[in-house]
């Protein structure tokens, strides 16, 4: 009889009364303590139904690894199994005594008396999926403990040099990485599930006149060819320096957020914009230049007129009322962005989110397997955030020198810069090219003994040559999953930082 504040070895679970190798379990009152969760009962159910029907393997298999028991000698039982299966070969005491034989472990529990012993704790097999969903919701509590015991220990280090927000995103990564190392609610999901998910996104089509499921770009051959930017998907959008990565992707946030406000939330989306390059306050002067169609560089020098001013003041009143939330923070790793952006979800429903851009998201800290490993990383980690969240994520990427050394200077899947894993995790590639900047500079220089005649002939084929292009930029779709691929023609206005439609047809249409 045990006093409130005492218990018994036993009741904990661990040792059952039962003996290990002829000792046999103690039962003397301990003082009172809290032993990490754990159901030694269930795991040896499971190990005694796997071993009575190797078919009961299968229903655990997807989520339960071997460092999910509480005995680690359970955990070892259980991975020689995984091998005898993998192999065709069968899994019972029979065959696992002869794969344990010489483990002291194994024998100090019993040995193949053991084995038997767990063969013979077997209830039915149709409990198999819930023991091991018993044990792992176990060791996630036990892990959970762990974490918890970690964060309070950082927290009291004196030493450290870590900062408090830098100690919450480091542990809401470790959360993260725990729930989702083997989540057991994954798995199959039946056709008609799919096929309904299916029909709603095309009744969302359907609704906009077939025009896009998605949000949109506010270009309208952009969005015909993509059908808007789609929930889930990771979209890269590359180029050189000087294309208008940042501008395009500026102008494609700007038009979302817009729509999502002008249509009360029906259409378009909230943005969140990870600027790593540049400053909130020039990101939000180039979106002024380009509405109120001033130049930024005269709004940077401080030469604009009073009526150009007067302009300006009127736009951004208008302006601050767009669902356009910025984050400049520097050298932001995954997870903060991953912390940030969900913080955003919650709070103002977060429809789309940007990256500029790729490289310069941080690796974790603590590892450096070489740059391609951690871009590889970090395009995952995108990915997986833009399915966590299901939005749309948007990410710039630079491209390699080697562009540069064809003729015209196209960019082609190859010259992602630093890591093929950026082409095999997004769902569209798309590169900016404006073939206006190269044209610029090529203009014609005198060849030795070359005549003034001459050389004003090749000036006016120059000039021919780029009046035909200027203006304009190509938005090549390089990648696509869910549609075809193909070039798209935007108008480009360099002094505003604006991308628009470019329609030949239009009969207003004047070439500029």
């Amino acid at each position: 009889m045990t006093t409130d504040n005492t218990i018994r070895l036993a009741d904990t679970g661990y040792l059952e009364g039962r003996d290990f190798g002829g000792v046999q379990a103690h039962t003397e009152t301990l003082p009172a303590y809290r032993t990490l969760p754990h159901n030694i009962g269930a795991e040896k159910a499971l190990l005694g139904a796997i071993f009575s029907d190797n078919r009961a393997y299968e229903r655990v298999s997807e989520f339960l690894r071997p460092e999910h028991f509480a005995v680690p000698e359970h955990g070892k039982i259980f991975e020689a199994v995984q091998k005898l299966l993998e192999n065709g070969q069968i899994a019972d005491p029979v065959t696992l005594a002869g794969f344990f034989e010489g483990n002291d472990e194994l024998v100090a529990m019993g040995g193949p008396r053991y084995l038997a012993e767990l063969a013979a704790s077997a209830v039915t097999i149709i409990n198999a999926g819930e023991y091991g969903r018993i044990v792992y919701d176990l060791h996630m509590k036990r892990e959970l403990i762990h974490l918890g015991q970690d964060m309070v220990n950082d927290a009291y280090d004196q030493g450290s040099q870590a900062t408090a927000t830098n100690l919450i995103e480091r542990s809401e990564q470790h959360l993260y990485d725990l729930a989702t190392q083997g989540d057991y609610e994954g798995g199959f999901q039946d056709f008609r599930t799919a096929v309904l998910e299916a029909v709603h996104m095309a009744e969302a089509a359907h609704k906009r006149d077939g025009a896009l499921a998605g949000v949109t770009t506010g270009l309208k051959d952009l969005d015909q060819i993509l059908g808007g930017l789609h929930n889930s998907d990771l979209l890269i959008l590359a180029g050189r320096p000087s294309m208008g990565k940042t501008a395009l992707v500026t102008n494609i946030a700007y038009n979302a957020a817009y729509s999502y406000h002008k249509s009360n939330g029906e259409d378009g989306a909230v943005v969140g914009f990870f600027s790593l390059e540049m400053s909130s306050e020039q990101l939000a002067a180039r979106i002024l230049s380009e509405q109120v169609e001033i130049s930024s560089n005269k709004m940077r020098k401080g030469e604009l007129a009073n009526d150009e001013f007067t302009r300006l003041v009127v736009a951004s009143q208008e302006l601050h009322r767009i669902p356009l939330f910025i984050d400049d923070t520097p050298a932001l790793t995954v997870s903060a962005l991953r912390t940030r952006a969900r913080r955003l979800k919650r709070q103002h429903n977060l429809g789309l989110i940007v990256v500029d851009y790729l490289q310069l998201i941080s690796p974790p800290p603590g590892k450096s397997d070489g740059r391609v490993n951690e871009v590889s990383e970090i395009t995952r980690g995108l990915k997986t955030l833009a399915k966590e969240l299901n939005v749309p994520v948007i990410a710039l990427s630079q491209l390699s020198r080697a562009v540069e050394s064809r003729d015209p200077p196209r960019p082609q899947l190859s010259d992602l810069r630093e890591s093929g894993s950026i082409e095999q995790d997004a769902d569209v590639v798309m590169f900016i090219y404006r073939e206006e900047y190269y044209m610029e500079r090529k203009k014609p220089s005198r060849r030795m003994e070359e005549d003034e005649s001459k050389l004003l002939e090749r000036e006016a084929r120059w000039q021919d040559a780029l009046e035909s292009v200027r203006n304009t930029a190509e938005v090549i779709i390089a990648k696509q999953r869910h549609g075809p691929i193909g070039d798209i023609k935007l108008a480009f206005i360099g002094e505003f930082t604006r991308f628009a439609d470019l329609d030949t047809h239009h009969p207003n249409y004047d070439g500029h």
